[in-house]
């Protein structure tokens, strides 16, 4: 088997408190890695913001996608831009950047260290529907990648290869690791409530 799989369970996440609110680290790698010491080649949260205004903390040498999964959130880039996003809109930045956020909101975060790439989308399941991911997604000189689902809603089950079935509760996050990205990978998400629409955010890595 090419890929590994790892359930994080909501109540297994770990909070920490910062100057605007809370973050929940969901994943990060290295696992050993310690983000206090910048050491991690990724990490993916979701953080909480309480308070109106606040400053996010600056992390030159990584890259930084953001989605807000609830409320609304205008982010200001000194000396660059702003740009307002509004539930599963997403944006990505510098984490060197002086960036300032206006706006209470809970939001879903990828930080890229050097040698990653990645992206964020946003799944939308309709009662009874399915989203399937499949094929090989391979690119030179990248040789592993990770897919990330994160539950912000619903109850989904998922199927990958036709052979591991789970379900994903409000809060988990799985993560599916692959040896090789040249490797074929089926994952299927079904909606297994028939009158709530299941939302979650799906992470790509490779690295």
């Amino acid at each position: 088997m090419s890929y590994s799989i790892k359930v994080i369970k909501k109540h297994e996440q770990v909070v920490t408190a910062w100057v605007g609110g809370v973050t929940t680290q969901l994943a990060i790698y290295p696992e050993s890695a310690d983000y206090s010491k910048r050491n991690f080649c990724w990490r993916i949260s979701s953080a909480e913001i309480r308070t109106v205004e606040s400053l996010f903390t600056r992390l030159p040498d990584y890259w930084r996608l953001i989605m807000v999964l609830d409320g609304e959130l205008l982010l200001e880039y000194e000396g660059f831009h702003r740009v307002r996003l509004k539930p599963y809109e997403r944006e990505s930045f510098s984490g060197g950047w002086v960036t300032r956020s206006v706006g209470k909101a809970t939001d879903f975060n990828l930080m890229l260290g050097a040698g990653c790439r990645g992206e964020l989308e946003a799944l939308h399941l309709t009662k009874g529907s399915v989203q399937e991911i499949a094929g090989r997604t391979g690119l030179n000189g990248i040789l592993q990648g990770t897919e990330a689902f994160y539950c912000t809603r619903g109850l989904i089950d998922v199927r990958i290869n036709d052979r591991e079935s789970l379900c994903l509760e409000e809060g988990d996050l799985l993560l599916v690791n692959r040896e090789s990205t040249d490797s074929p990978l089926n994952i299927v998400l079904h909606n297994r409530h028939d009158e709530v629409t299941a939302l979650a955010v799906r992470a790509r890595v490779l690295y």
